[in-house]
């Protein structure tokens, strides 16, 4: 059966939540020390986590988190078709022209688009059209994220051609239980490579950032994570979406970010960022085969609710990416999930979640 083109799995119409993979192709290195030439490429992952920031600020697009790796990175992306339907007709102008800049200063950035061509952009209705729906789709998002990289690699490499694999990886995330498991296998990324044995080690990692965040933060920020969040203040992951959801204080459509850091201020987890990464903690602590410890009784409740025990949560985590194909969830997910694509099924071998309603 061929596979389905990526238009009919992505709508940038509606909220979807992807998990996205980007793979170098054959031994190029995306980051980290080739072995053979004993050439860094370290410098990269600094590249990366800027552009990151900056699409961010562009794109009507959430990122729940990311991770960079030596050959491939891993991000996970909420499309929001309700933020970018508020931006005004001169802000999304403004924004394209930021990601596809007219001119640039003399440091190489875009810049700052003029009146002349936010104008020509506005008095298009159709291409107006095309570029407001276009911030909402993630598969653009990565585009800027690969073309950008590839360039600048290919060039310090003094090479030409292929730099990445072929078409990003997108793998669909169904419910909250799925996306807990799969923001977990994302930031615990380098601990599962046995590149690194702690959370705080962990360079270049959603968790990380948020880590060395509330490490700087204030007494009183700390006291009120909630709103800490949500504000300019987090100076690393503030371009990133605050990881607990309160859904009446995170409305659909009108929570557009003040700070142009990011789409919005919306949540993603019905859990605080403290208990999140308790549980990161120490899932990281057991994701190796000579132990398995019991799961301490605060963070209990939280794998209750989506019916797993601490092993079965620990397995999803670690196997994650073999478990789940083109998308991801309980099987009562996946079964809606294959209805809408015109399939009959989905596969997701094990699954942990299988018989689990969404939470």
């Amino acid at each position: 059966m061929a596979r389905q083109s990526r238009g009919e799995v992505l709508d940038p119409d509606q909220v979807q939540i992807v998990h996205c993979i980007e793979r170098c192709v054959r031994r190029a290195f995306l980051c980290g020390e080739d072995p053979y030439t004993r050439q860094s490429f370290e410098h990269r992952r600094r590249w990366i986590r800027e552009r990151l920031e900056f699409l961010a600020s562009c794109f009507a697009i959430d990122c729940l988190t990311f991770s960079i790796m030596s050959n491939h990175l891993h991000l996970v992306l909420r499309s929001r078709p309700d933020v970018v339907a508020v931006l005004s007709d001169e802000e999304i102008a403004r924004r394209w022209l930021l990601l596809f800049p007219k001119r640039r200063n003399d440091d190489g950035a875009p810049a700052e688009p003029s009146p002349t061509e936010v104008a020509a952009i506005v008095n298009n209705e159709p291409v107006l059209a095309e570029r407001r729906r276009r911030l909402s789709d993630i598969s653009w998002w990565m585009r800027c994220t690969a073309e950008n990289i590839a360039r600048r690699s290919n060039a310090e490499d003094q090479v030409s051609g292929h730099f990445w694999e072929g078409r990003f990886k997108a793998q669909l995330i169904l419910d909250e239980a799925s996306l807990l498991a799969c923001a977990a296998y994302v930031d615990l990324n380098p601990i599962r490579a046995a590149m690194v044995q702690t959370l705080e080690a962990s360079e270049f990692t959603g968790a990380k950032e948020r880590i060395d965040d509330i490490t700087c933060a204030s007494e009183q920020d700390r006291k009120h994570v909630h709103d800490w969040e949500r504000s300019r203040v987090p100076p690393n992951s503030g371009w990133m979406s605050p990881v607990e959801i309160v859904e009446r204080d995170d409305p659909i459509g009108a929570d557009v970010d003040a700070s142009h850091r990011r789409s919005s201020c919306k949540g993603f987890l019905s859990i605080s960022l403290s208990k999140y990464l308790e549980l990161l903690d120490w899932t990281g602590r057991q994701l190796r085969d000579d132990k398995r410890g019991a799961i301490p009784a605060e963070l209990a409740p939280i794998l209750t609710r989506i019916g797993l025990d601490a092993p079965a949560w620990c397995d999803l985590v670690k196997r994650f990416g073999r478990l789940f194909k083109r998308a991801a969830g309980t099987s009562e997910s996946l079964s809606a999930e294959a209805a809408r694509r015109g399939q009959a099924w989905m596969q997701a071998p094990g699954n942990p979640l299988a018989g689990q309603a969404p939470p």
